[in-house]
């Protein structure tokens, strides 16, 4: 019989550039891995189309946000495209050492953050658009943003990908299919880390005790 199975969460970090298709490979691994649960982060941007306030994101004001920073509750915290974002931090470590494994669905600067914060926990994944056209046409394509906002987002997309070397693995984004059937490898894999398992060290005392 096995003995209980007592093991610590992990932190999976993905990034991309804005409509590259992270948020949609995130939401299909959580969706498929009940193990996987995504990081709610608060931001101060307004709520688009669809999202409802403590599910895509817990929705706050300037003033309360710097408010939460000020008190040290972020993970970690950034500015992007002229609006904060901040990873609550309390939720975030009762998760990781129950066990659960929670995913950030962030930029490179929360990467880095996070990375820094809890480098032994942390798995991250950069996810790369196959061109910028290919960028633009998905971001026309979601409806989201002006045309201002998208050209400004295609501008930075550049610098974005710069970082992509500060990541434990890169996905090109071609066919959505292929690349969230690399990601769900990728996950399964690092949930089996050695390290992570923590019964294994009972385990294998008693595969390998004395027979008396």
């Amino acid at each position: 019989m096995l003995p209980e199975v007592v093991r610590r969460g992990l932190l999976l970090v993905i990034s991309s550039p804005s409509g590259a298709g992270k948020t949609s490979l995130s939401q299909r691994l959580t969706g498929e891995f009940p193990s996987l649960a995504l990081s709610v982060s608060a931001t101060t941007r307004a709520p688009r189309p669809g999202e409802r306030d403590g599910r895509e994101y817990h929705f706050v004001d300037a003033e309360r946000f710097a408010e939460m920073a000020v008190a040290g509750d972020f993970l970690e915290h950034a500015e992007v495209h002229e609006n904060r974002y901040g990873t609550p931090k309390a939720t975030v470590l009762e998760a990781l050492a129950g066990g659960g494994d929670v995913l950030f669905d962030i930029d490179w600067q929360g990467a880095r953050d996070i990375r820094k914060a809890m480098p032994l926990d942390t798995v991250s994944v950069f996810i790369l658009p196959p061109t910028l056209a290919a960028l633009e046409r998905r971001l026309h394509t979601r409806a989201q943003d002006s045309f201002d906002v998208i050209s400004r987002r295609l501008e930075r997309a550049r610098g974005e990908i710069e970082h992509w070397r500060e990541y434990d693995y890169v996905i090109v984004n071609d066919y959505f299919d292929t690349a969230y059937a690399k990601l769900a490898r990728i996950y399964e894999a690092e949930r089996h880390r050695r390290e992570r398992n923590l019964w294994l060290r009972d385990f294998v005392a008693r595969l390998t005790a004395p027979y008396v």
